[in-house]
């Protein structure tokens, strides 16, 4: 479209001509209207957002489209490829080259051009990609013909059943040039899924026997909808196999993994310090403790330690009595001490306990860690790219013997992955989210971090910086970097979020 303003005058009547003399015998009405302008390169700003009379003019063609106006439908598609390449060249110029957002899709965005006209809104930002909720607060994209998972659909409407929204929404982003990603809870597997009497097994548990759920109800975290799994449960894993295998046939450009952590605790609770503490407490996961002991008295004492949350002299006495041919207890990545059991019990019983602790923690760690990488598995045999999305302070030690309670251990992700720090901190400037990301660029190649951002163009919001503000820092301390995301997108456009979230679908 863009080559016409080369073609002679002739040319132009001519074209004129022949499209009007086909329409009309298409028995299209002819209506007089000024065509679309034709944005250039100098008509984006620094980050690749299209100017607003840019905006009104696509968005009015897309109407007139909508009403199935042939000669707008072609100007229309011709406006999305204009400004798909006119968005890769600015990328291509302009830091960052990647620019994603997040967003979570509603049944109302089904209805006849909500899709277009949400696409077309993140395109007009700058955005290259964009990461849609696919598995979310225990319901998936999916739709509900085609739905052999644990979950509900998201789409629950009667005559909807086979309408594929996931499916739709990756069309609409590769219509405009966006790579869709989808962005999947993890180890969080929603209350819908906790509430079923066949997976109560597959639930996780900690020393008190409660699950996530209970131990959010009495005040330890703050959501009990988020119902988390025991990651050595062999259900659970199959359960969210399944569920991303059908994900995978909609043909998603990534998969971003998210929630691959334990619950985050409030006040005391956001600490654990013993292990009583620890979400190891299912059958699947304390089984596998179990069988990290290498020999009788090894697995006897975790056992002990496990049940009373401590050791005491006669459990050493014990299991020395017991099995008398074992010189001393051990388990994975222990080493003989040489201490024997002509050793008094009680100048032996601190260490082990302090490396029973240890070792429980490592346990619980390695349970999110083998996740995740049972999850990204079947992503990588499909040659799509792989995300894991977390907090950059949740794997931090507190005090002396304490741990953040989420474990979520980021720095022994696979390095095959791109990594997605939640630059989240709020300190009423930048330094804190710059401090997040080089935190993890320390631990990292820098090739593989993509940061999140948390915030909105033009202002400052709830004490968090403008986005302009946040990626200018985070410019001049990291410019290897070469992809952002901004989250959320609804953040950017609250009004059009709350219309597609609460209208009602025919």
């Amino acid at each position: 479209m863009g080559n016409l303003r080369h073609l002679s005058r002739s040319h132009c009547l001519l074209r004129g001509i022949l499209v009007r003399g086909v329409l009309s015998l298409l028995g299209v009405a002819l209506i007089h209207r000024p065509m679309p302008g034709f944005a250039q390169l100098g008509d984006l700003n620094q980050h690749c957002q299209l100017s607003q009379v840019e905006v009104d003019a696509k968005e009015s063609v897309r109407q007139q489209a909508a009403n199935g106006d042939a000669l707008a439908i072609a100007q229309y598609g011709d406006l999305l490829k204009r400004h798909a390449e006119l968005l890769r060249t600015c990328r291509r110029r302009q830091w960052p080259r990647q620019q994603a957002t997040w967003i979570r899709l509603y049944p109302c965005d089904l209805r006849p051009g909500v899709l277009d006209a949400l696409m077309d809104r993140i395109v007009n930002l700058g955005y290259t990609e964009v990461y849609v909720e696919a598995f979310y607060n225990g319901q998936v994209l999916l739709p509900q013909r085609d739905n052999q998972t644990a979950w509900p659909s998201v789409v629950q409407q009667r005559g909807y059943e086979d309408r594929d929204l996931l499916a739709d929404a990756i069309a609409a982003g590769h219509k405009r040039g966006l790579k869709v990603q989808a962005w999947m809870f993890t180890m969080n597997f929603g209350y819908s899924y906790g509430q079923r009497r066949d997976r109560q097994q597959v639930l996780a548990r900690n020393g008190r026997g409660e699950t996530t759920s209970v131990f959010a109800s009495r005040g330890g975290s703050n959501n009990p909808e988020e119902i988390f799994i025991d990651p050595y449960n062999y259900q659970a894993q199959s359960d969210y196999l399944r569920m991303l295998q059908l994900v995978l046939q909609r043909k998603p450009d990534g998969v971003l993994f998210d929630y691959i952590r334990y619950p985050r605790g409030t006040g005391s609770n956001s600490v654990v310090g013993q292990v009583g503490d620890l979400w190891i407490y299912g059958s699947a996961a304390q089984n596998s403790l179990m069988q990290r002991a290498l020999n009788n008295k090894g697995r006897e004492l975790i056992r002990q330690f496990l049940n009373r949350g401590y050791l005491v002299d006669g459990d050493l006495d014990r299991v020395d009595q017991t099995f008398p041919n074992e010189v001393e207890p051990l388990w994975q990545s222990r080493q003989q001490s040489g201490s024997t059991s002509d050793v008094p019990a009680s100048v032996r019983r601190p260490a082990l306990q302090l490396e029973l602790w240890r070792l429980s923690v490592a346990h619980a760690v390695q349970g999110v860690i083998d996740f995740l990488n049972t999850a990204a598995q079947p992503v990588k045999q499909q040659n799509i790219p792989v995300g894991a999305v977390f907090f950059p302070t949740a794997n931090q030690p507190v005090g002396t013997q304490g741990y953040d309670s989420r474990l979520q251990h980021w720095n022994r992700f696979p390095k095959s992955i791109s990594w997605h720090p939640m630059a989240y901190s709020i300190c009423g400037n930048t330094s804190c989210i710059v401090q997040d990301v080089q935190m993890v660029l320390r631990q990292n190649n820098v090739s593989n971090v993509r940061p999140a951002l948390a915030g909105v163009w033009g202002k400052a919001i709830n004490n968090r910086p403008s986005l302009e503000a946040q990626m200018a820092a985070l410019q001049r301390a990291a410019p290897n970097i070469n992809s952002v995301s901004h989250f959320a997108y609804s953040w950017q456009d609250p009004e059009f979020d709350r219309v597609r979230k609460f209208c009602a679908l025919p």
